[in-house]
């Protein structure tokens, strides 16, 4: 067993049963208002500032969770006894702890800025990582530059990043947050096999002045390629000669015989590798996009940010240290409070896109049912991460965080600097204000008292007040952290990304969970491609359930024209009168499904369509 291997069963390890026994006595008393109220000192005893080399601070302030000093010390012992540091230390080291899938995990070295060698089965990786970041850096010059030109001798006006996954949501997060430090050409993103999405971008940009980035490590991605494919048509409508395509297609990607028979030159190619996972590969060639756009200075900025995280991360006490901070206090709403969801609210509209790539880096990473060894665990694992900006998510979902059911913990991102003077600064001082009250009122709550007091102000009386003091007053003690960052920069977004990476891996750890696979993701595509075949006929299809049997039978009824569904299905309600007796257009027989309530149901078949027998291949995105 390597040293980094768990040892116990989780709810069976002594550090743990401490928690549940400490939780079960006396979680209901931990008061947060109360604390805060009571001791001065909580402020500074649950925050902590780190110091950037050039580019401020960052501030993390948790005493506004359900936790005490002695809930933290519990904490920091869970994690010792769950080797935290030991797995940390394996993961820097390069040691295979992607059991699953027998990798490395290095997707730290892809932004090691430094001269130190990183040591892979005997090679240091960090030579063909500098020479891709060389290869890059003389690219993205170039196109910048205008010295790179499209077919008829245009400079490039536009990138069009087609990918799916990791190689869409971690560039196109980061280049809506850094649009304000842009230098390049404007960058869309395409990652939707939906026809409609390649198709409305392709309207907004010039053939001449357009470059596409294929971002595909295996370039047989089901979805990148056939976007991939419909870019190359539309192009040589207009270019009318294949040669044109070298000076507007470049690869991502490791595949070169499948990049050249696209017709990309090889030198275009740009290279990643498989100990790099696909929501973890902004930081690799996959980024190409984000230097295209705010050019590689900047990008290098970025890969710095994340460096000086994960040197925090890898050299700070567990007490001090924020990526595992923030994931014990996770750990301990998930698994204590039963918790389901964390928001991630990011007071910075160039944030908009952070909630969603938490979402995959979390969700894909941590929503596992089984331990590394391959037994069910009997613990809750994972979290749902979800946002909006604000101050737009308050008047969408805040009304739940204050006075809802569920206990939703938050995460409130705000920067003190805004790229924006417009009227002096107003716009941004009006939304820090309302992010430091979320975060205040989310905690203090509204009194009964309080609430009465005011209904009688405002001259309410007798049974008024009685029935609308209830409806006013909020519980509080509603848990939330604030991070605050002095701007938002490449280096310091660098920095906030890669402590959230850093958190979800500890929480993996203490799971004793794989969080660098992602086995969930293939299935489905197994078996689209099985119904894919299956839309080609009018034929029917009696092979998998009857949900997905009647599916299939009602798109083949309106795509073949087909007079009635060839498969048995649930009897249908009486005709209800019309006026018109004509056969009514499908928008129609939609708009009428909404009113079936009920239906006969029958047991789903246990058929396993062919085609999900086969072994499962390793994912790429």
């Amino acid at each position: 067993m390597a040293g980094w291997e768990q040892a116990t069963w989780l709810t069976d390890d002594p550090a743990w049963r401490k928690l549940q026994a400490y939780y079960n006595e006396y979680a209901a008393s931990i008061n947060v208002k109360q604390m805060l109220l009571h001791d001065p000192q909580r402020f500074e005893r649950f925050h902590f500032v780190l110091q950037s080399p050039k580019e401020g601070e960052i501030m993390l302030d948790y005493s506004k969770n359900k936790i005490n000093d002695h809930v933290m010390e519990l904490l920091f012992d869970l994690a010792r006894s769950r080797k935290v540091e030991q797995n940390r230390d394996a993961m820097f080291n390069g040691e295979k702890i992607n059991t699953t899938e027998g990798r490395a995990v290095l997707h730290t070295a892809l932004r090691n800025m430094g001269k130190d060698s990183v040591w892979l089965d005997g090679k240091d990786v960090m030579t063909p990582i500098r020479d891709v970041r060389k290869q890059m850096r003389n690219f993205t010059k170039d196109v910048i530059d205008g010295k790179w030109k499209g077919y008829t001798g245009k400079k490039i006006t536009d990138v069009v990043n087609l990918g799916i996954g990791g190689s869409d949501l971690g560039p196109y997060m980061v280049t809506e947050a850094l649009n304000n430090v842009q230098i390049g050409p404007d960058v869309h993103f395409v990652s939707n096999i939906d026809g409609t999405h390649i198709a409305s971008v392709l309207r907004k940009v010039n053939p001449e002045t357009t470059l596409f980035i294929i971002s595909s490590k295996t370039f047989t991605t089901q979805e990148t390629i056939t976007n991939a494919n419909s870019a190359r048509e539309w192009f040589l409508e207009h270019a009318k000669f294949e040669s044109a395509i070298a000076k507007h297609f470049v690869a991502v990607s490791t595949n070169l015989e499948a990049v050249r028979k696209f017709g990309i030159d090889e030198e275009n190619m740009f290279v990643f590798w498989d100990w790099v996972g696909g929501r973890y590969s902004l930081w690799s060639a996959i980024g190409l996009s984000i230097a295209l756009h705010i050019g590689m200075d900047n990008y290098e900025k970025l890969l710095q940010g994340a460096q000086f995280m994960d040197h925090h991360f890898k050299t700070a006490p567990i007490e001090e240290n924020f990526p595992i901070i923030l994931a014990l206090i996770g750990i301990w709403y998930i698994n204590f409070y039963n918790t389901d969801s964390y928001a991630i609210l990011p007071y910075d509209q160039g944030l908009h896109k952070l909630p969603a790539y938490i979402q995959q880096l979390d969700m894909e990473s941590n929503g596992k049912s089984v331990t590394k060894t391959g037994k069910r665990v009997n613990y809750q694992t994972g979290s749902i991460a979800w946002g909006e900006p604000g101050t737009r998510a308050q008047h969408a979902f805040y009304q739940m965080f204050h006075q809802g059911t569920r206990l939703v913990p938050c995460d409130f991102i705000l920067p003190i600097q805004s790229y924006e003077s417009i009227r002096k600064g107003l716009h941004h001082e009006i939304l820090m204000s309302h992010c430091l009250a979320q975060s205040e009122v989310l905690m203090r709550g509204k009194s009964v008292e309080r609430s009465r007091a005011e209904l009688e102000k405002a001259g309410f009386i007798g049974d008024l007040v009685t029935r609308a003091v209830a409806f006013r007053s909020f519980i509080g003690s509603k848990p939330n952290n604030t991070i605050i960052i002095s701007k938002l920069t490449p280096f310091m977004l660098g920095a906030i990304l890669a402590m959230y990476e850093q958190k979800i891996f500890v929480q993996g750890i203490i799971w004793d969970i794989n969080s660098f696979d992602q086995w969930g993701v293939e299935l489905g595509k197994q078996l689209a491609k099985v119904i894919e075949s299956e839309l080609q006929n009018p034929e029917p299809v009696k092979s998998h359930d009857s949900s997905t049997n009647g599916l299939l039978a009602f798109i083949k009824k309106h795509k073949f024209h087909l007079t009635k569904p060839e498969v048995n299905l649930p009897p249908p309600l009486p005709p209800r009168p019309q006026v018109n007796p004509s056969p009514k257009p499908l928008s129609s027989l939609i708009q009428n499904m909404h009113s079936i309530t009920e239906v006969n149901e029958k047991s789903a078949s246990e058929t396993i369509p062919e085609g999900l027998n086969q072994t499962p291949q390793k994912s790429e995105e």
